[in-house]
């Protein structure tokens, strides 16, 4: 059997019809489902990027960071942001000694920084270069009309987003059509992988798309779909912090479109990639999963709580909850869902146990192949989601956010409150400390030294916010 992984970042699990979204089109994602299990209470073990695709790769926990430190040539990132470490075996590793011809095809540049090495183990990688901040063209530089463009203040006024902006648009300067766009690069890419790969006995191929990540600037007529009119600013980034006060409604309107248009155009080209599949006949022989990294809050509120960010406090569910979905080449399973409790590594064990390959050491995920055979099983008890010093407990019950001293918690009776509204942390104190005591165990039955120097810092949002009102006592810093 084959093994596709394909990743998405920042796809948020309610912006999939498949998942219950009636108003973004996403064909091909629910076409997917439809002949998948698919997974509706998936969760990073560790986050943002960087973190959670360590653990994606090596079936390992990122929680609690141990060892971590800030490396040359990247920004001061969260803890845990840093390379794989050295003595963990990756999936590209385990199958490549099984015989596997592996592949990683990605326009994810932060794996590819100073110090990284996600590429490792890997046959054949392909780096498409541009995005965000990425260092590839020094020039020319972008219009200043068209950075304008991305901002409601003037340039001079915001001079942190309009560098960001300048560099980002630097990158794309010969952007013209849409098969120029980083997500019709990287599926086409992979297009071309697996034409060229005919040959291959066996082969596990990562798929990984920076998009529907910010800057959200689909193609015009994307973003049309959600917003056909042109009276407002064309805003792509994320604010990192509330927007009331900074944006009008009508503003956030148009960033919310932007990323519906994000969202389908990756759905269009995930589907080009699936019909070379089809037409190759590799979905006869393969398994595809599908997995986000997290989602982003858009100012949907009440459940996005009045950001436009992602954060390790508070948690919600447009952050926390992934699309994760795994077609069998045998139709085991297809169309059925699973509600237990599971993690991200808990696929990555699952490709493991699908491909026949035994991990060489002990690792923290375990297969899914029981959800597979029966969709209503139970699968863990509890879940933990680490941003840093910012934890998250999840059970069928409860969902519980603090830092890891217990600061700043929010507590919620998932049943009865699914947009996590009413805070119950200071009725059911037992219950926190409860879920306070499953973190600790999580980080091996104590707080680890190195946790006091991330206390007012969890990292990796590029705009700092101090001002915001959700800072909880220096605890948390969107810096």
């Amino acid at each position: 059997m084959n093994i596709i992984l394909v990743i998405f970042d920042t796809l948020r699990q309610d912006h999939v019809g498949a998942y219950g979204n009636d108003w973004i089109a996403t064909p091909h994602l629910d076409r997917f489902a439809a002949e998948s299990v698919r997974f509706t209470r998936c969760y990073p073990e560790s986050l943002p990027t960087l973190p959670m695709r360590r653990s994606t790769h090596t079936a390992m926990r990122t929680f609690p960071y141990h060892g971590h430190r800030n490396y040359k040539g990247d920004f001061r990132g969260a803890p845990g942001w840093g390379p794989i470490p050295e003595e963990q075996d990756t999936l590209a590793e385990l199958l490549a000694e099984a015989g596997f011809r592996c592949s990683f095809i990605t326009d994810t540049y932060h794996q590819f920084k100073a110090s990284k090495n996600f590429h490792r183990g890997f046959h054949e990688w392909v780096w498409i270069r541009g995005q965000e901040g990425d260092h590839y063209r020094s020039g020319p530089p972008a219009p200043e009309a068209l950075v304008a463009a991305h901002m409601k203040e003037p340039p001079a006024d915001n001079p942190g987003l309009a560098d960001f902006l300048r560099a980002y648009l630097r990158n794309n300067t010969e952007r013209r059509t849409e098969a120029d766009y980083f997500v019709a690069q990287v599926f086409g890419q992979a297009s071309r992988w697996i034409w060229d790969n005919q040959d291959a006995d066996k082969f596990f191929l990562v798929v990984d798309s920076f998009d529907p990540h910010e800057p959200w600037d689909p193609p015009a007529h994307y973003r049309r779909l959600y917003d056909p009119d042109d009276d407002v600013a064309d805003l792509i980034q994320s604010l990192y912090g509330p927007w009331k006060g900074v944006l009008t409604p009508r503003e956030v309107r148009r960033i919310q479109a932007n990323y519906a248009g994000e969202v389908t155009m990756a759905d269009r080209w995930f589907g080009f990639f699936m019909e070379t599949l089809r037409t190759s006949g590799r979905l006869r022989d393969t398994a595809v999963a599908l997995i986000s990294d997290h989602g982003h809050n858009l100012g949907r509120d009440p459940g996005d709580k009045g950001l436009i960010s992602k954060q390790g406090h508070p948690m919600t569910h447009a952050v926390a909850d992934l699309v994760m979905m795994l077609r069998l080449p045998d139709g085991a399973g297809a169309g059925s869902v699973c509600d237990g409790l599971c993690y991200n590594t808990d696929l990555a064990a699952t490709l493991l146990d699908l491909a026949g390959a035994a991990p060489k050491q002990k690792i923290d995920g375990v297969t899914l192949r029981p959800a597979i055979q029966s969709p209503q099983q139970r699968l863990r008890e509890y879940v933990t989601i680490g941003w840093g010093p910012l934890i998250t407990v999840i059970t069928d019950d409860w969902w519980y956010n603090a830092s890891i001293w217990g600061e700043g918690a929010l507590l919620n009776a998932v049943r009865t409150d699914p947009r996590l509204e009413h805070n119950l942390a200071g009725e059911r104190p037992e219950v926190c400390q409860e879920l306070l005591a499953l973190a600790v165990q999580d980080a091996g039955g104590s707080i680890p030294e190195a946790f006091a120097t991330y206390h007012d810092r969890p990292g990796c949002t590029p705009f700092e916010n101090r001002s915001s009102p959700l800072r909880l006592k220096g605890v948390v810093d969107y810096g």
